[in-house]
C-alpha cells in the first residue's frame, strides 16, 4: 500500500473510529457513574471561589449576584482585577461594601494574564478547595456541592472539572457550539475519564485541592491555555482528575466568526505548546497512562491538517484540468493526479460521496448520543440537534486554518528563542 492510500483511508478512517470510541466511553461512563449516583456530604468544607476578571464592567455584577445565592454555607468568593481599564474596580469595590461577608476583591496595577491571577487569588484564599470560574460565567446553585462530594471523599483526587451550558443561542455560531460543548466538552471528557486520563479541565469552571495545586507549583503563565498545562501538571504528580456532568454552569460564547477565529486560534496554539512542553512523558514509564492521550491529540491536529492539503490538492487539481484538460495533469502533474485521480478518497473531498455520507452520520450519530446523554440537563435539548449539521463544515476549516497559523507561529518563537512566550 502506498504512502498516499495509507493517508486518504487514515483521513477517512480515524475520525469514524474516534467517533465510536467517544459514543460507546461516553455511554459506559453515563450509565456507571452518572445516573445512579446520590450525593451525600458529612460536612460542608470551605471553598474559595475565585473569579479573574479584566474588562468586565458588563458582566460582573450579574455574575456576583449569581454566587452570592449557592446552595452552599461555606463560601468565599474572590475576585482578581486584573489591570482592567473600565470602571470593574470601581464596582468591586462598591459590591464589597455591600457584601462585606463573604466578597473580596484584589486590584492589580497591570494586566498579567490569567494564570498570573488565578495565582494571586489562591494566595489570599482560605479555602482548602478552590473553584476558578471565568468572569462571564454562571454557576449553577448546587455545583459546589458535586465538586465538594470528589474532593471530599476521594484524598488523591487533585481537581474536578465541570460542565459548562451556552448561555447565549441568539446567532447560527452559538447554536452550533452548544452541540459542540455537549459532544466535544462533555462526550470526550466522559470516555477520556473511562480511559483514565483527562486531556484538560474546562477553564471556564473546575475546582481544585489547594495541597495539590501547591504539590505542582501552581499556574504557569508560559503557556496561553494555563487550563491544560495544570491539568497535565498534577496528573504528572499522580493527582486524580475528574469530569462531573452534573457540576453546572452557564456560558457566554463568541457570536461572531472574528471571535471564534481567536477563541480557537489561542486554544490550538496552547494546545501546541502542551505537546511540547510535555513530551517528556514518553520517556517515563509511569506516564503510559497519558500516552494514548497524548497520541489521539496529537492525531487529531494531524489529521485536519492533512485534511487541508487534500482539500486544496483537489482545488489545483480541478483548476488545473479545467484550463489544461485532464491529458496535461496525467502527464505533468503526476503527484496531483495521483492524489486526485488514483485514490477514490481523495477524488473530491468536497463532494459528499459514499466515504463523505459515512463520516457525516457517524458525526450526527455521535452528536444524537451526546444530546441524549445531556438532555437531563435541560429542558427540550434536542431541539438543538438541528443546528448541529453545520458543525463539521464550521469547525474543521477553523481548526485546520488555526492549526496552520499557530504552527507558523511556533517557528517563529523558536527561532526567536522565546517558544513559551504568550
Amino acid at each position: 500500500m502506498s504512502i498516499i492510500v495509507a493517508l486518504s483511508y487514515f483521513i477517512f478512517l480515524y475520525p469514524l473510529y474516534m467517533s465510536f470510541v467517544w459514543m460507546i466511553g461516553g455511554l459506559i461512563f453515563s450509565i456507571r457513574r452518572e445516573y445512579f449516583q446520590v450525593i451525600h456530604l458529612d460536612y460542608h468544607p470551605f471553598f474559595s471561589v475565585i473569579l479573574p476578571a479584566y474588562n468586565e464592567e458588563k458582566v460582573i455584577e450579574v455574575i456576583l449576584e449569581n454566587l452570592k445565592d449557592l446552595n452552599y454555607p461555606a463560601y468565599e468568593v474572590i475576585v482578581v482585577n486584573d489591570g482592567s481599564t473600565d470602571k470593574t474596580a470601581e464596582l468591586l469595590d462598591r459590591l464589597v461594601l455591600k457584601h462585606p461577608s463573604w466578597l473580596r476583591a484584589v486590584h492589580l496595577q497591570e494586566n498579567r494574564g490569567k494564570a498570573n491571577a488565578l495565582n494571586m487569588g489562591i494566595m489570599v484564599s482560605k479555602g482548602q478547595f478552590l473553584l476558578t470560574i471565568d468572569a462571564d460565567c454562571l454557576l449553577d446553585k448546587e455545583a459546589l456541592r458535586w465538586f465538594a462530594w470528589h474532593l471530599l471523599n476521594f484524598p488523591r483526587v487533585g481537581a474536578v472539572t465541570g460542565n459548562p451550558r451556552v448561555w447565549n443561542r441568539t446567532t447560527l455560531l452559538a447554536k452550533i457550539q452548544v452541540g459542540e460543548y455537549s459532544n466535544i466538552i462533555g462526550l470526550i471528557k466522559r470516555t477520556q475519564r473511562i480511559v483514565g486520563k483527562i486531556l484538560t479541565v474546562s477553564g471556564v469552571i473546575a475546582a481544585y485541592r489547594k495541597s495539590a495545586l501547591l504539590d505542582c507549583g501552581f499556574f504557569d503563565a508560559d503557556t496561553v491555555t494555563e487550563d491544560i498545562d495544570i491539568t497535565w501538571k498534577l496528573q504528572k504528580k499522580f493527582w486524580d482528575v475528574r469530569y462531573e456532568p452534573r457540576a453546572l454552569c452557564w456560558i457566554l460564547v463568541p457570536e461572531t466568526i472574528k471571535g471564534l477565529w481567536r477563541q480557537r486560534v489561542r486554544w490550538a496554539y496552547g494546545g501546541l505548546q502542551v505537546l511540547i512542553k510535555h513530551i517528556g512523558i514518553w520517556l517515563d514509564f509511569r506516564y503510559r497512562r497519558f500516552w494514548p492521550i497524548y497520541v489521539e491529540y496529537a492525531l487529531g491536529m494531524i489529521w485536519a491538517l492533512l485534511l487541508f492539503i487534500v482539500t486544496v490538492s483537489w482545488i489545483i487539481l480541478t483548476l488545473i484540468k479545467t484550463t489544461c484538460g485532464s491529458y496535461f495533469v496525467a502527464k505533468y502533474c503526476v503527484p496531483v493526479y495521483a492524489i486526485g485521480e488514483a485514490v477514490p478518497i481523495f477524488s473530491n473531498p468536497l463532494y459528499p460521496k459514499w466515504y463523505g455520507a459515512v463520516l457525516c452520520l457517524a458525526c450526527l450519530g455521535e452528536f444524537f448520543v451526546s444530546f441524549v446523554i445531556d438532555r437531563k440537563y435541560e429542558k427540550h435539548f434536542l431541539r438543538s440537534y438541528f443546528w448541529v449539521i453545520w458543525y463539521p463544515l464550521v469547525y474543521w476549516i477553523i481548526i485546520t486554518l488555526s492549526l496552520l497559523q499557530n504552527s507558523q507561529k511556533l517557528q517563529l518563537h523558536e527561532a526567536n528563542g522565546d517558544v513559551w512566550e504568550s
